[in-house]
Protein backbone atom coordinates (compact mmCIF):
# COMPACT_ATOMS: atom_id res chain seq x y z
CA UNK A 1 0.00 0.00 0.00
CA UNK A 2 2.80 2.42 0.89
CA UNK A 3 4.67 1.62 -2.32
CA UNK A 4 1.55 1.92 -4.48
CA UNK A 5 0.87 5.45 -3.28
CA UNK A 6 4.08 6.89 -4.76
CA UNK A 7 3.27 5.58 -8.24
CA UNK A 8 -0.38 6.55 -8.00
CA UNK A 9 0.55 10.06 -6.88
CA UNK A 10 2.94 10.53 -9.79
CA UNK A 11 0.21 9.60 -12.27
CA UNK A 12 -2.22 12.05 -10.65
CA UNK A 13 0.10 15.03 -10.15
CA UNK A 14 -0.81 16.94 -13.31
CA UNK A 15 -4.53 16.24 -12.82
CA UNK A 16 -4.38 17.51 -9.23
CA UNK A 17 -2.56 20.68 -10.27
CA UNK A 18 -5.32 21.48 -12.75
CA UNK A 19 -8.09 20.45 -10.36
CA UNK A 20 -6.95 22.78 -7.58
CA UNK A 21 -5.84 25.55 -9.98
CA UNK A 22 -2.34 25.84 -8.53
CA UNK A 23 1.00 26.44 -10.23
CA UNK A 24 3.45 23.63 -10.97
CA UNK A 25 5.76 24.89 -8.19
CA UNK A 26 2.92 24.70 -5.67
CA UNK A 27 1.87 21.34 -7.08
CA UNK A 28 5.35 19.99 -6.38
CA UNK A 29 4.60 20.52 -2.69
CA UNK A 30 2.32 17.48 -2.83
CA UNK A 31 5.52 15.45 -3.22
CA UNK A 32 7.83 17.68 -1.15
CA UNK A 33 5.64 17.80 1.95
CA UNK A 34 5.30 14.01 1.90
CA UNK A 35 9.08 13.67 1.67
CA UNK A 36 9.59 16.07 4.60
CA UNK A 37 7.00 14.19 6.63
CA UNK A 38 8.76 10.89 5.96
CA UNK A 39 12.11 12.35 7.02
CA UNK A 40 10.64 13.27 10.40
CA UNK A 41 8.33 10.31 10.99
CA UNK A 42 10.55 7.38 9.95
CA UNK A 43 13.00 7.41 12.92
CA UNK A 44 10.30 8.43 15.41
CA UNK A 45 7.77 5.76 14.42
CA UNK A 46 10.55 3.16 14.35
CA UNK A 47 11.68 4.10 17.87
CA UNK A 48 8.12 4.09 19.20
CA UNK A 49 7.61 0.61 17.75
CA UNK A 50 10.67 -0.71 19.59
CA UNK A 51 9.44 0.86 22.82
CA UNK A 52 5.68 0.32 22.72
CA UNK A 53 5.32 -2.69 20.43
CA UNK A 54 5.90 -3.28 16.73
CA UNK A 55 2.47 -4.76 16.11
CA UNK A 56 0.73 -1.84 17.82
CA UNK A 57 2.71 0.86 15.99
CA UNK A 58 2.44 -0.95 12.65
CA UNK A 59 -1.35 -1.02 12.93
CA UNK A 60 -1.37 2.63 14.02
CA UNK A 61 0.79 3.50 11.00
CA UNK A 62 -1.61 1.72 8.65
CA UNK A 63 -4.59 3.49 10.23
CA UNK A 64 -2.89 6.90 9.90
CA UNK A 65 -2.01 6.21 6.28
CA UNK A 66 -5.57 5.11 5.53
CA UNK A 67 -7.03 8.18 7.26
CA UNK A 68 -4.61 10.40 5.35
CA UNK A 69 -5.65 8.81 2.06
CA UNK A 70 -9.33 9.28 2.90
CA UNK A 71 -8.67 12.90 3.86
CA UNK A 72 -6.88 13.53 0.54
CA UNK A 73 -9.86 12.07 -1.32
CA UNK A 74 -12.23 14.34 0.62
CA UNK A 75 -10.07 17.48 0.27
CA UNK A 76 -12.00 20.44 -1.12
CA UNK A 77 -9.05 22.84 -1.10
CA UNK A 78 -5.29 22.63 -1.62
CA UNK A 79 -4.40 23.46 1.99
CA UNK A 80 -6.42 20.53 3.31
CA UNK A 81 -4.82 18.27 0.71
CA UNK A 82 -1.31 19.21 1.91
CA UNK A 83 -2.31 18.62 5.54
CA UNK A 84 -3.69 15.24 4.50
CA UNK A 85 -0.41 14.39 2.78
CA UNK A 86 1.39 15.09 6.06
CA UNK A 87 -0.92 12.63 7.82
CA UNK A 88 -0.20 10.09 5.08
CA UNK A 89 3.55 10.58 5.52
CA UNK A 90 3.37 9.99 9.28
CA UNK A 91 1.69 6.66 8.65
CA UNK A 92 3.91 5.83 5.69
CA UNK A 93 7.01 6.54 7.79
CA UNK A 94 6.21 3.61 10.04
CA UNK A 95 5.07 0.92 7.61
CA UNK A 96 8.32 -0.34 6.05
CA UNK A 97 10.80 0.17 8.96
CA UNK A 98 8.43 -1.46 11.44
CA UNK A 99 7.64 -4.36 9.08
CA UNK A 100 11.36 -5.00 8.53
CA UNK A 101 12.01 -4.56 12.26
CA UNK A 102 9.38 -7.17 13.05
CA UNK A 103 11.07 -9.62 10.67
CA UNK A 104 14.58 -9.23 12.09
CA UNK A 105 13.23 -9.43 15.64
CA UNK A 106 11.11 -12.57 15.18
CA UNK A 107 12.44 -14.57 12.20
CA UNK A 108 15.50 -16.84 12.72
CA UNK A 109 18.72 -15.38 11.33
CA UNK A 110 19.15 -18.14 8.74
CA UNK A 111 15.80 -17.24 7.13
CA UNK A 112 15.83 -13.46 7.48
CA UNK A 113 17.18 -12.93 3.97
CA UNK A 114 14.16 -14.51 2.30
CA UNK A 115 11.72 -12.68 4.58
CA UNK A 116 13.39 -9.29 4.14
CA UNK A 117 13.64 -9.94 0.40
CA UNK A 118 9.90 -10.54 0.17
CA UNK A 119 9.21 -7.18 1.83
CA UNK A 120 11.75 -5.48 -0.44
CA UNK A 121 10.16 -7.18 -3.43
CA UNK A 122 6.92 -5.39 -2.65
CA UNK A 123 8.62 -2.15 -3.71
CA UNK A 124 9.31 -3.52 -7.18
CA UNK A 125 5.80 -4.93 -7.56
CA UNK A 126 4.26 -1.68 -6.29
CA UNK A 127 6.42 0.30 -8.70
CA UNK A 128 4.88 -1.70 -11.57
CA UNK A 129 1.31 -1.55 -10.32
CA UNK A 130 1.25 2.01 -8.93
CA UNK A 131 1.49 4.12 -12.12
CA UNK A 132 -0.53 1.60 -14.12
CA UNK A 133 -3.31 1.44 -11.51
CA UNK A 134 -3.28 5.22 -11.29
CA UNK A 135 -3.54 5.67 -15.05
CA UNK A 136 -6.20 2.95 -15.31
CA UNK A 137 -8.38 4.43 -12.57
CA UNK A 138 -8.02 7.92 -14.03
CA UNK A 139 -9.09 6.74 -17.47
CA UNK A 140 -11.89 4.58 -16.04
CA UNK A 141 -13.44 7.08 -13.62
CA UNK A 142 -12.05 10.40 -14.87
CA UNK A 143 -11.97 11.30 -11.17
CA UNK A 144 -8.71 11.61 -9.20
CA UNK A 145 -10.46 11.02 -5.85
CA UNK A 146 -10.63 7.27 -6.52
CA UNK A 147 -6.83 7.12 -6.66
CA UNK A 148 -6.79 7.71 -2.90
CA UNK A 149 -10.02 5.95 -1.95
CA UNK A 150 -8.34 2.71 -3.09
CA UNK A 151 -6.02 2.83 -0.05
CA UNK A 152 -8.90 2.88 2.44
CA UNK A 153 -10.21 -0.70 1.99
CA UNK A 154 -6.61 -1.97 1.79
CA UNK A 155 -5.86 -0.29 5.13
CA UNK A 156 -9.01 -1.75 6.70
CA UNK A 157 -8.09 -5.27 5.58
CA UNK A 158 -4.51 -4.86 6.82
CA UNK A 159 -5.72 -3.77 10.25
CA UNK A 160 -8.20 -6.67 10.50
CA UNK A 161 -5.77 -9.38 9.42
CA UNK A 162 -2.82 -7.78 11.22
CA UNK A 163 -4.69 -7.60 14.52
CA UNK A 164 -5.52 -11.31 14.23
CA UNK A 165 -2.31 -12.80 12.85
CA UNK A 166 0.64 -10.64 14.04
CA UNK A 167 2.07 -11.36 17.47
CA UNK A 168 3.36 -8.48 19.54
CA UNK A 169 7.11 -7.82 19.66
CA UNK A 170 9.02 -5.03 21.38
CA UNK A 171 12.43 -4.24 22.84
CA UNK A 172 13.20 -3.92 26.56
CA UNK A 173 12.79 -0.29 27.66
CA UNK A 174 14.76 1.79 30.10
CA UNK A 175 14.15 5.28 31.42
CA UNK A 176 11.92 7.92 29.91
CA UNK A 177 11.14 8.51 26.26
CA UNK A 178 13.56 11.02 24.74
CA UNK A 179 10.97 13.70 23.95
CA UNK A 180 13.47 16.54 23.59
CA UNK A 181 15.57 14.44 21.24
CA UNK A 182 12.50 13.79 19.08
CA UNK A 183 11.84 17.54 18.82
CA UNK A 184 15.45 18.47 18.00
CA UNK A 185 15.80 15.68 15.42
CA UNK A 186 12.49 16.61 13.79
CA UNK A 187 13.38 20.29 13.39
CA UNK A 188 16.92 19.43 12.25
CA UNK A 189 15.72 16.97 9.59
CA UNK A 190 13.06 19.41 8.39
CA UNK A 191 15.73 22.08 7.91
CA UNK A 192 18.17 19.75 6.17
CA UNK A 193 15.63 18.16 3.84
CA UNK A 194 13.90 21.43 2.97
CA UNK A 195 17.25 22.99 2.14
CA UNK A 196 18.13 20.05 -0.11
CA UNK A 197 14.82 20.37 -1.97
CA UNK A 198 15.77 23.98 -2.83
CA UNK A 199 18.93 22.92 -4.68
CA UNK A 200 18.87 23.64 -8.41
CA UNK A 201 20.50 20.97 -10.52
CA UNK A 202 21.35 23.28 -13.43
CA UNK A 203 23.23 25.69 -11.15
CA UNK A 204 24.18 23.47 -8.24
CA UNK A 205 27.11 25.51 -6.95
CA UNK A 206 25.27 28.81 -7.29
CA UNK A 207 22.21 27.46 -5.49
CA UNK A 208 24.38 26.29 -2.59
CA UNK A 209 25.08 29.91 -1.64
CA UNK A 210 21.43 30.98 -1.62
CA UNK A 211 19.80 31.52 1.81
CA UNK A 212 17.07 29.01 0.96
CA UNK A 213 19.75 26.31 0.79
CA UNK A 214 22.66 27.17 3.08
CA UNK A 215 20.38 28.74 5.68
CA UNK A 216 18.12 25.73 6.15
CA UNK A 217 20.86 23.13 5.58
CA UNK A 218 23.15 24.96 8.02
CA UNK A 219 20.49 25.13 10.72
CA UNK A 220 19.65 21.48 10.11
CA UNK A 221 23.28 20.35 10.44
CA UNK A 222 23.83 22.39 13.61
CA UNK A 223 20.69 20.94 15.19
CA UNK A 224 21.70 17.41 14.19
CA UNK A 225 25.12 17.90 15.82
CA UNK A 226 23.40 19.16 18.98
CA UNK A 227 21.06 16.18 18.77
CA UNK A 228 23.94 13.67 18.64
CA UNK A 229 25.65 15.38 21.60
CA UNK A 230 22.42 15.30 23.59
CA UNK A 231 21.85 11.64 22.70
CA UNK A 232 25.31 10.76 24.04
CA UNK A 233 24.41 12.48 27.32
CA UNK A 234 21.11 10.58 27.50
CA UNK A 235 22.88 7.31 26.72
CA UNK A 236 25.49 7.79 29.46
CA UNK A 237 22.75 8.74 31.93
CA UNK A 238 21.03 5.39 31.39
CA UNK A 239 17.84 6.75 29.85
CA UNK A 240 16.36 5.67 26.51
CA UNK A 241 17.93 7.76 23.71
CA UNK A 242 16.20 8.06 20.36
CA UNK A 243 19.44 6.89 18.69
CA UNK A 244 21.78 4.86 20.95
CA UNK A 245 25.45 5.72 20.51
CA UNK A 246 26.18 2.07 19.74
CA UNK A 247 24.63 2.78 16.32
CA UNK A 248 27.65 4.93 15.47
CA UNK A 249 30.14 2.06 15.46
CA UNK A 250 32.38 2.04 12.35
CA UNK A 251 30.66 -0.91 10.62
CA UNK A 252 27.26 0.73 11.08
CA UNK A 253 28.55 4.11 9.84
CA UNK A 254 29.76 2.51 6.61
CA UNK A 255 26.49 0.60 6.30
CA UNK A 256 24.67 3.94 6.49
CA UNK A 257 27.04 5.31 3.83
CA UNK A 258 26.02 2.41 1.58
CA UNK A 259 22.39 3.25 2.36
CA UNK A 260 22.94 6.87 1.27
CA UNK A 261 24.58 5.69 -1.96
CA UNK A 262 21.72 3.26 -2.60
CA UNK A 263 19.26 6.16 -2.30
CA UNK A 264 21.28 8.22 -4.79
CA UNK A 265 21.45 5.28 -7.21
CA UNK A 266 17.75 4.52 -6.82
CA UNK A 267 16.85 8.11 -7.70
CA UNK A 268 18.46 7.69 -11.13
CA UNK A 269 15.75 5.26 -12.25
CA UNK A 270 13.00 7.91 -12.25
CA UNK A 271 14.52 9.38 -15.43
CA UNK A 272 13.98 6.22 -17.49
CA UNK A 273 10.61 7.32 -19.00
CA UNK A 274 12.21 10.60 -20.08
CA UNK A 275 15.08 8.65 -21.69
CA UNK A 276 12.62 6.44 -23.56
CA UNK A 277 10.68 9.47 -24.77
CA UNK A 278 13.49 11.86 -25.67
CA UNK A 279 16.30 9.54 -26.76
CA UNK A 280 14.36 6.58 -28.19
CA UNK A 281 11.46 8.63 -29.52
CA UNK A 282 8.52 6.90 -27.85
CA UNK A 283 5.41 9.05 -27.28
CA UNK A 284 4.83 10.40 -23.78
CA UNK A 285 1.67 8.31 -23.38
CA UNK A 286 3.68 5.08 -23.75
CA UNK A 287 7.05 6.03 -22.24
CA UNK A 288 6.06 5.11 -18.70
CA UNK A 289 5.24 1.52 -19.62
CA UNK A 290 8.91 0.84 -20.38
CA UNK A 291 9.61 1.27 -16.68
CA UNK A 292 7.94 -2.12 -16.13
CA UNK A 293 10.95 -4.40 -16.96
CA UNK A 294 13.18 -2.48 -14.55
CA UNK A 295 10.57 -2.56 -11.79
CA UNK A 296 9.87 -6.26 -12.39
CA UNK A 297 13.56 -7.17 -12.13
CA UNK A 298 13.82 -5.01 -9.02
CA UNK A 299 11.22 -7.23 -7.36
CA UNK A 300 13.00 -10.36 -8.59
CA UNK A 301 16.32 -9.01 -7.32
CA UNK A 302 14.92 -8.19 -3.89
CA UNK A 303 13.44 -11.66 -3.36
CA UNK A 304 16.25 -13.58 -5.05
CA UNK A 305 18.87 -11.47 -3.31
CA UNK A 306 17.37 -12.39 0.05
CA UNK A 307 17.75 -16.10 -0.66
CA UNK A 308 21.28 -15.50 -2.01
CA UNK A 309 22.18 -13.61 1.18
CA UNK A 310 21.08 -16.52 3.36
CA UNK A 311 23.66 -18.67 1.54
CA UNK A 312 26.54 -16.27 0.79
CA UNK A 313 26.17 -13.46 3.32
CA UNK A 314 25.33 -9.75 3.00
CA UNK A 315 28.72 -8.47 1.78
CA UNK A 316 28.91 -10.77 -1.24
CA UNK A 317 25.26 -10.03 -2.00
CA UNK A 318 25.83 -6.27 -1.90
CA UNK A 319 28.89 -6.52 -4.14
CA UNK A 320 26.92 -8.56 -6.67
CA UNK A 321 24.04 -6.07 -6.55
CA UNK A 322 26.10 -2.92 -7.03
CA UNK A 323 28.29 -4.51 -9.75
CA UNK A 324 25.12 -5.49 -11.64
CA UNK A 325 23.70 -1.97 -11.28
CA UNK A 326 27.03 -0.46 -12.38
CA UNK A 327 27.11 -2.62 -15.53
CA UNK A 328 23.53 -1.69 -16.37
CA UNK A 329 24.22 2.02 -15.86
CA UNK A 330 27.35 1.93 -18.03
CA UNK A 331 25.47 0.19 -20.85
CA UNK A 332 23.20 3.22 -21.34
CA UNK A 333 25.91 5.61 -22.64
CA UNK A 334 28.11 2.86 -24.15
CA UNK A 335 25.64 0.59 -25.91
CA UNK A 336 21.95 1.52 -25.77
CA UNK A 337 20.58 2.84 -29.06
CA UNK A 338 17.42 0.74 -29.44
CA UNK A 339 14.46 -0.19 -27.26
CA UNK A 340 15.47 -3.82 -26.75
CA UNK A 341 18.94 -2.72 -25.64
CA UNK A 342 17.32 -0.30 -23.19
CA UNK A 343 15.22 -3.14 -21.77
CA UNK A 344 18.35 -5.22 -21.11
CA UNK A 345 20.28 -2.33 -19.52
CA UNK A 346 17.36 -1.14 -17.39
CA UNK A 347 16.63 -4.71 -16.26
CA UNK A 348 20.23 -5.05 -15.04
CA UNK A 349 19.92 -1.76 -13.14
CA UNK A 350 16.62 -2.89 -11.64
CA UNK A 351 18.04 -6.28 -10.68
CA UNK A 352 21.06 -4.70 -8.98
CA UNK A 353 19.04 -2.09 -7.12
CA UNK A 354 16.52 -4.72 -6.00
CA UNK A 355 19.31 -6.87 -4.57
CA UNK A 356 20.84 -3.98 -2.62
CA UNK A 357 17.56 -2.58 -1.28
CA UNK A 358 16.05 -5.92 -0.30
CA UNK A 359 17.78 -7.84 2.48
CA UNK A 360 21.54 -7.23 2.91
CA UNK A 361 21.52 -3.64 4.20
CA UNK A 362 18.57 -4.32 6.51
CA UNK A 363 20.39 -7.36 7.87
CA UNK A 364 23.71 -5.57 8.37
CA UNK A 365 22.22 -2.58 10.18
CA UNK A 366 20.49 -4.85 12.72
CA UNK A 367 22.75 -7.86 13.19
CA UNK A 368 24.78 -6.21 16.02
CA UNK A 369 21.78 -4.39 17.50
CA UNK A 370 20.21 -6.63 20.15
CA UNK A 371 17.10 -4.60 20.98
CA UNK A 372 16.31 -1.45 18.96
CA UNK A 373 16.08 -3.14 15.58
CA UNK A 374 13.24 -1.01 14.19
CA UNK A 375 15.12 2.11 15.28
CA UNK A 376 18.21 0.98 13.37
CA UNK A 377 16.12 0.28 10.28
CA UNK A 378 14.45 3.68 10.67
CA UNK A 379 17.84 5.40 10.61
CA UNK A 380 18.79 3.44 7.49
CA UNK A 381 15.52 4.46 5.82
CA UNK A 382 16.13 8.07 6.81
CA UNK A 383 19.63 8.13 5.31
CA UNK A 384 18.31 6.51 2.13
CA UNK A 385 15.58 9.17 1.99
CA UNK A 386 18.28 11.86 2.03
CA UNK A 387 19.86 10.19 -1.01
CA UNK A 388 16.48 9.98 -2.73
CA UNK A 389 15.98 13.71 -2.13
CA UNK A 390 19.44 14.82 -3.22
CA UNK A 391 19.80 12.47 -6.21
CA UNK A 392 17.14 13.90 -8.56
CA UNK A 393 18.59 17.39 -8.14
CA UNK A 394 22.06 16.20 -9.15
CA UNK A 395 20.86 14.04 -12.05
CA UNK A 396 18.40 16.59 -13.43
CA UNK A 397 21.25 19.10 -13.51
CA UNK A 398 22.96 17.06 -16.24
CA UNK A 399 19.80 17.15 -18.34
CA UNK A 400 19.11 20.83 -17.77
CA UNK A 401 22.67 21.86 -18.66
CA UNK A 402 22.57 19.84 -21.86
CA UNK A 403 19.18 21.36 -22.69
CA UNK A 404 20.80 24.79 -22.72
CA UNK A 405 22.49 23.71 -25.97
CA UNK A 406 19.16 22.90 -27.63
CA UNK A 407 18.76 26.21 -29.55
CA UNK A 408 22.33 26.03 -30.92
CA UNK A 409 21.79 22.42 -32.00
CA UNK A 410 18.60 23.43 -33.82
CA UNK A 411 20.47 26.15 -35.74
CA UNK A 412 23.30 23.73 -36.59
CA UNK A 413 20.95 21.01 -37.84
CA UNK A 414 18.89 23.45 -39.89
CA UNK A 415 22.10 24.76 -41.47
CA UNK A 416 23.15 21.22 -42.33
CA UNK A 417 20.08 20.85 -44.56
CA UNK A 418 20.43 24.32 -46.04
CA UNK A 419 17.73 26.08 -44.01
CA UNK A 420 18.47 29.39 -42.33
CA UNK A 421 16.65 30.16 -39.06
CA UNK A 422 15.25 33.23 -40.81
CA UNK A 423 13.42 30.91 -43.21
CA UNK A 424 11.60 29.14 -40.38
CA UNK A 425 8.09 30.53 -39.75
CA UNK A 426 7.91 32.60 -36.57
CA UNK A 427 5.12 30.36 -35.28
CA UNK A 428 7.47 27.38 -35.32
CA UNK A 429 10.26 29.31 -33.58
CA UNK A 430 7.75 30.43 -30.95
CA UNK A 431 6.94 26.79 -30.31
CA UNK A 432 10.54 26.22 -29.18
CA UNK A 433 11.06 29.60 -27.51
CA UNK A 434 11.56 29.63 -23.79
CA UNK A 435 12.12 25.90 -23.43
CA UNK A 436 14.34 25.46 -20.37
CA UNK A 437 13.90 21.84 -19.37
CA UNK A 438 13.00 18.43 -20.71
CA UNK A 439 9.27 17.90 -20.83
CA UNK A 440 6.68 16.80 -23.33
CA UNK A 441 8.67 18.26 -26.24
CA UNK A 442 8.23 15.48 -28.74
CA UNK A 443 4.50 16.10 -28.96
CA UNK A 444 5.11 19.77 -29.74
CA UNK A 445 7.75 18.99 -32.33
CA UNK A 446 5.55 16.49 -34.17
CA UNK A 447 2.98 19.26 -34.66
CA UNK A 448 5.40 21.15 -36.93
CA UNK A 449 4.04 20.76 -40.50
CA UNK A 450 7.41 21.01 -42.27
CA UNK A 451 8.96 17.54 -42.23
CA UNK A 452 12.60 18.70 -42.80
CA UNK A 453 12.33 21.25 -39.97
CA UNK A 454 10.66 18.67 -37.75
CA UNK A 455 13.44 16.14 -38.36
CA UNK A 456 16.15 18.74 -37.74
CA UNK A 457 14.64 19.73 -34.40
CA UNK A 458 14.08 16.10 -33.38
CA UNK A 459 17.74 15.36 -34.15
CA UNK A 460 18.77 18.35 -32.04
CA UNK A 461 16.66 17.06 -29.16
CA UNK A 462 18.14 13.57 -29.58
CA UNK A 463 21.70 14.92 -29.56
CA UNK A 464 21.36 17.11 -26.46
CA UNK A 465 19.42 14.43 -24.58
CA UNK A 466 22.11 11.89 -25.51
CA UNK A 467 24.73 14.09 -23.87
CA UNK A 468 22.61 14.78 -20.78
CA UNK A 469 21.59 11.18 -20.22
CA UNK A 470 25.14 10.02 -20.89
CA UNK A 471 26.43 12.17 -18.03
CA UNK A 472 23.52 11.06 -15.85
CA UNK A 473 24.18 7.36 -16.25
CA UNK A 474 27.94 7.76 -15.90
CA UNK A 475 27.25 9.53 -12.59
CA UNK A 476 25.09 6.56 -11.54
CA UNK A 477 27.96 4.24 -12.54
CA UNK A 478 30.40 6.21 -10.37
CA UNK A 479 28.01 6.07 -7.41
CA UNK A 480 27.77 2.28 -7.77
CA UNK A 481 31.57 1.93 -7.96
CA UNK A 482 32.15 4.17 -4.93
CA UNK A 483 29.58 2.06 -3.08
CA UNK A 484 31.83 -0.96 -3.61
CA UNK A 485 34.54 0.82 -1.59
CA UNK A 486 32.02 1.48 1.19
CA UNK A 487 31.04 -2.21 1.12
CA UNK A 488 34.65 -3.35 1.47
CA UNK A 489 35.17 -1.01 4.43
CA UNK A 490 31.92 -2.14 6.06
CA UNK A 491 32.97 -5.76 5.54
CA UNK A 492 36.38 -5.13 7.11
CA UNK A 493 34.91 -3.55 10.26
CA UNK A 494 32.19 -6.20 10.36
CA UNK A 495 34.79 -8.99 10.41
CA UNK A 496 36.66 -7.20 13.20
CA UNK A 497 33.44 -6.87 15.19
CA UNK A 498 32.64 -10.56 14.74
CA UNK A 499 36.20 -11.49 15.73
CA UNK A 500 36.03 -9.41 18.93
CA UNK A 501 32.64 -10.85 19.82
CA UNK A 502 33.83 -14.42 19.33
CA UNK A 503 36.89 -13.90 21.57
CA UNK A 504 35.00 -12.33 24.49
CA UNK A 505 34.14 -15.63 26.26
CA UNK A 506 37.74 -16.76 26.10
CA UNK A 507 38.98 -13.45 27.44
CA UNK A 508 36.52 -13.51 30.33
Amino acid sequence: MGGLDNGIMSSALTTLIHSFHVSASWGAWMITIYTLGLAVSVPIMAKLSDRYGRKRMFLISVVLFGLGSMSVALSHNFTLLLISRVLQSIGGGGIFPIANGYVVATVPVERQGRALGMIGGMNGIAAILGPNIGSFLLSLTNDWHWLFWINVPIAVLLVIFGARSITESKAPTKGRLDTLGIIVLSVGMLGLMYGLTNLKGANLLDSLVTPQVYGFVGVGIVLLIIFLWYESVIDRRGDDPLIPMSFLRPELRWTLAIGLASGLLLSSVIFLPAFVQLFLGWPASQAGYWYTPMALFSGVGAMGGGAFMDKRGPITTLIFGFVTAAIGSALFPLWVTTTWQMVIASSLVGLGIGITLGAPLNFMITERVPDNKSTALGILSLVREVGLTLGPTIFSGFLTRSMAQFPQEIVKNLGAIGISPSQVPSSELARMKGVQSFGDLTGQIHQIPSVPIQKAILKALHDVSSQGFGHLYWAAFVIAVVSLLFILLAGMYRRRSVSKTSTLPAQS
